[in-house]
């Protein structure tokens, strides 16, 4: 048996009581009734970033392929579509980044999933990868489309 007690109290120099410590036992059987109470158990939105455009115009405004600039977007996981992603009102994906060797990348705003542009010299390459709610906390890198486990 521990010589710790199963509840804590917490007082300041001021002998005010400032919180409770709890045992792993005790906290166990209390915490489905003390959770929906805490104010951090409500889901906080995460602020929504703004576009990268600077990067998309500094892609444009260096632009060397040999095919014109390329602005229609497919989802590939739930079929969303448009012909010019920065026209549309609300948008229909998100411009999530753009580099100066040709990858640019969405977001579905319908199924949240992930659209890569892979702009090469002579042809441009299109991956969709699905949104996942939670990540495998096991799954650590992926080589050649094979997930690589470390346990």
């Amino acid at each position: 048996m521990s010589d710790t007690p199963a509840v804590l109290y917490l007082f300041d120099e001021s002998e005010t009581l400032r919180g409770v410590q709890l045992s792993a036992e005790v906290w166990a059987k209390v915490e489905h009734l003390v959770r929906p109470h805490l104010p951090s158990s409500a889901p906080v939105a995460e602020p929504e970033q703004p576009e990268p455009l600077a990067d998309w115009e500094t892609l444009t405004q260096y632009w060397d392929f040999r095919y014109p600039h390329d602005y229609d977007v497919t989802c590939g996981a739930c079929g969303q579509s448009t012909r010019d992603w920065r026209e549309d009102e609300p948008r229909k994906f998100r411009l999530r980044g753009a580099t100066l060797g040709g990858l640019v990348t969405f977001q579905c705003m319908d199924c949240k999933a992930r659209i890569l542009k892979r702009h090469f010299k002579d042809q441009i390459k299109t991956e969709t990868q699905p949104f996942h709610e939670k990540k495998d906390p096991r799954l650590n890198a992926v080589y050649d489309g094979n997930r690589q486990y470390f346990t």
